[in-house]
């Protein structure tokens, strides 16, 4: 019952219910340990007198066991118990028992309860442990000298003269039988064996040296029945090596026992008798392994003659069984009836008993399932009458546990539905499965869904599942997606806006009625997305199906502006296409769709006023020129005449010239982008230079702030350097127009990610995070109190955009209300 884990339900009594709860599963009247406290411990079979010990043990657990035992054997025990622990392991004995043969070793923990606990961490080897106790045993020939050598138990007077004249004479005599198991050993076994446990070989608890030594002379003295002696045997102790001399001797006892009597000694002589040999290391190999070749061919022979006696005996043992099992045949052929039909009894009733767990468990199951399910479900038989339903049900039909057995056809619903009688005959007909959506009373939707009832048995329809669903809150999702998809096809159709969608996967491309119209199609015409894009201006082309492909591969939003000619008027139009990715259920992008919207008016309202703009600023450029000229003229008079009044004066004048003229430029620039006009005489120069050179323009026209150009490496770029100039120009113009006087800028450039980044920094007002985006559309400004007094058209930054982006760059803006802002250029590396 321990090894399986089962207790009855009497341990309660002594072990605790919180115990209880936690290390055990309650099994009907029984206990079961849990099987994380199972699995610690392991059940296994031993024999205190024959099996070796267990090693390195933190407790050993041996109750009322060794009263049962004689003296003798208690010993033996209680040195393989004390071999077993480790040091500061624990020992725990019944109240009648006592360790006194090794309590020299224990300490006492507790002297009622019989624990101790062990001090001994390093002992020498017993051979009396791992050998059962001799006892006379009447039906066998005693061996002559179990009883009179082999009493390793009774330290007897001519014992301990042995044991006393061997440490003092300093040697190690130890007897052995013909197989070389040790039967009595006398003196230090730690300075010559090695400590192997579980074995008694003396051949395998030699060092190597003296094994070789050992199972020469043991064959040459088994052979000579004459005494041999071997000098200068080296072998290691400790940190030493030490010379030792071995002496094997026939021992002869009374009967046909064949002992042998093994010396271990010092050697201490310095000239060898002439009886006395001294030993060859190689010699002694080489016979060692002849002796092995010898030994092995010896024992192939008994294994041979082993096998022939084994076949033979197998013989005479399988006709003896035949003879037996004829015997038997006759008695085993009732007692197999009389099985067989225990059997088919006890088969039944298991069968019985798994088949009662599994229908409560189906029962449990279904009746779990139907109390969670919060839909309706009816089974019907093939009567149409009601078998089960499922407590969700009520909410549309009203039922009670009486109804159970009634016609369907006999109980009244909450719902719409008046064909669920023919539904149910044709599921029962035909097997198949019918799906409505049914509107009750109250004004609830439901999908109602009418499948077969299959047996699994045979597979075969008898009766029918009713199943009601809950679609309310999808009807009505589905009802206010219709009314939004027909407001937006009513707002498209009123904008006049075409549609487009393009599969990413196939690239199929569906274009709406109207879209075909804006390129000349006609509604009905069909139209693909090559015939499409020849439609658009060929320098245009390239810029639609960037746009579309970055798009698609990138996830950038499509924006872009482009004139086409319609395929059958011929007409100029000017469209605005905004399109963005789709995605499914899954967040992954299907489609790519968006709408076109014709904006030929607008457009054409713009190059008018670009025109215009073009014209009246350089129609101002000629007068402003000479006025320009007029003043330096005054301004260099009057310095010779050192009227100083005239020269502060004139300086003025000339600084409000150069603004009027940067606005005149700004307008030209902003008119010469929209029209496409717009070039750049790319060369290489660096960024450096560049970024110190127009610091020190800007700071001559407004000495009021402290411009400083942080160190920058020595990057050269390829671009337009008049019109990067003019970008970096317009940042600083921008940063110094929105700080207050004497405030701090900081020019920096750096290279990043193959490209230089320039950033102009001030501690101005600020961006709020909803204007940021708007800072590089054309004539933005932010309107507040504080900007109303500084003038501005909203082109600045506009223009520097536009710039950037025909080099291929980036511009962005970093900033935070009340503490300053930082905008940011990237051009990239050639």
């Amino acid at each position: 019952m321990q090894g399986k884990g089962i207790y009855n339900k009497s341990i309660s009594k002594n072990v605790s219910a919180e115990r209880l709860e936690k290390y055990f599963l309650r099994e009907g009247e029984n206990y079961r340990v849990k099987p994380f406290i199972r699995k610690m411990v392991i059940f296994a079979q031993h024999d205190l007198v024959k099996n070796p010990p267990y090693c390195n043990m933190h407790l050993i657990s041996c109750r009322n066991l060794l009263i049962y035992m004689a003296p003798v054997l208690q010993k033996k025990i209680f040195t393989m118990m004390l071999f077993g622990l480790k040091k500061e392991g624990y020992l725990f004995l019944g109240s009648s028992e006592s360790p006194m043969p090794i309590i020299k070793n224990l300490e006492v923990v507790h002297k009622k309860w019989k624990i101790y606990k062990n001090l001994e961490t390093k002992r020498a080897i017993s051979f009396d442990a791992f050998s059962m106790p001799d006892l006379p045993d009447p039906k066998h020939n005693a061996s002559r000298y179990s009883p009179d050598v082999a009493k390793t138990t009774n330290n007897t007077l001519s014992e301990e003269i042995y044991e006393s004249l061997a440490n003092k004479l300093d040697y190690l005599a130890v007897c052995v039988d013909e197989n070389n198991q040790v039967v009595r050993s006398y003196g230090d076994t730690t300075k010559y064996l090695l400590h192997k446990h579980f074995s008694s070989d003396l051949s395998e608890l030699l060092p190597k040296p003296l094994a070789v030594a050992f199972n020469k002379l043991r064959k040459e003295v088994l052979e000579t029945k004459g005494s041999v002696v071997l000098n200068g045997i080296k072998i290691k102790q400790g940190q030493h090596i030490v010379s030792v001399a071995l002496s094997v001797s026939p021992l002869m006892l009374k009967g046909n026992e064949k002992m042998l009597w093994v010396t271990f000694s010092p050697d201490k002589s310095t000239v060898t008798p002439q009886k006395e040999l001294t030993y060859d290391e190689k010699i002694y190999l080489d016979q060692y392994v002849v002796n092995l070749e010898a030994e092995l061919k010896e024992l192939k022979e008994k294994l041979h003659s082993s096998n022939e006696k084994l076949d033979a005996s197998n013989e005479n043992l399988q006709s003896f069984n035949e003879e037996l099992i004829s015997a038997n045949e006759e008695m085993q052929s009732t007692n197999e009836e009389m099985q067989s039909v225990n059997e088919e009894l006890y088969t039944i009733n298991s069968d019985y008993q798994l088949k009662n767990k599994e229908l409560l468990e189906i029962n449990d199951d279904l009746n779990n399932y139907f109390r969670s399910n919060i839909n309706g479900q009816l089974f019907i038989d093939n009567d149409l009458r009601l078998m089960k339903f499922s407590p969700g049900t009520v909410k549309q039909i009203n039922l009670l546990e009486t109804d159970i057995g009634r016609p369907l056809s006999n109980i009244s619903t909450n719902i719409k539905f008046e064909t669920i009688i023919e539904d149910v005959k044709k599921v029962l007909a035909d097997g198949c499965v019918i799906t409505k959506e049914v509107e009750t009373n109250n004004g609830k939707w439901y999908q109602v869904m009418t499948m077969p009832y299959i047996q699994q048995a045979d597979h075969k329809n008898s009766g029918a599942i009713i199943t009601f669903n809950d679609i309310t809150e999808l009807k009505k999702i589905q009802q206010e997606l219709n009314f939004s998809n027909k407001m937006l096809g009513m707002a498209i159709d009123s904008a006049a806006m075409g549609m487009w969608s393009i599969d990413i996967e196939t690239r199929e491309f569906v274009p709406s009625p109207r879209l075909k119209e804006l390129f000349g199609f006609h509604r009905d015409e069909q139209m693909t997305y090559e015939a499409a894009i020849t439609q658009i201006d060929s320098k245009y082309q390239t810029l639609v199906t960037d746009a579309v492909e970055a798009n698609i591969k990138q996830n950038i939003k499509c924006e872009v502006e482009y004139p086409l000619r319609g395929f059958h008027d011929g007409k100029l139009r000017w469209v605005r296409a905004s399109g963005d990715l789709s995605y499914d259920q899954e967040d992954k992008p299907t489609y790519f769709t968006g709408v076109v919207h014709d904006i030929t008016p607008h457009k054409q309202d713009e190059i008018r006023k670009n025109d215009f703009i073009a014209m009246v600023s350089h129609e101002l450029r000629t007068p402003l020129t000479s006025l320009q000229g007029y003043v330096q003229l005054l301004a260099s008079r009057a310095k010779n005449t050192e009227d100083t009044f005239s020269v502060v004066k004139l300086d003025k004048a000339q600084i409000q010239v150069k603004k009027m003229m940067a606005l005149i430029n700004g307008f030209l620039n902003a008119s010469s982008f929209e029209a496409g006009k717009i070039y750049l005489n790319e060369h290489t120069f660096e960024m450096n230079a560049l970024l110190n050179e127009v610091a020190e323009e800007v700071t001559l026209i407004t000495p009021g702030h402290n411009i400083v150009v942080l160190p920058c490496p020595l990057i050269s770029v390829k671009a337009d350097r008049d019109k990067i100039g003019q970008v970096i120009n317009n940042f600083l113009s921008n940063a110094i127009k929105y700080s207050p006087k004497g405030g701090h800028v900081e020019i920096a450039c750096k290279e990043s990610d193959g490209s230089v980044q320039v950033s102009v920094k001030d501690d101005g007002m600020g961006v709020k995070p909803e204007d940021q985006g708007k800072l590089f559309d054309r004539y933005f400004r932010i309107e507040s109190a504080l900007t109303q007094t500084i003038s501005g058209f909203g082109l600045g930054l506009y223009l520097s955009a536009e710039i950037v982006q025909r080099h291929n760059g980036k511009v962005w803006v970093e900033s935070e209300p009340g503490k300053g802002s930082t905008f940011y250029f990237s051009l990239p590396l050639f």
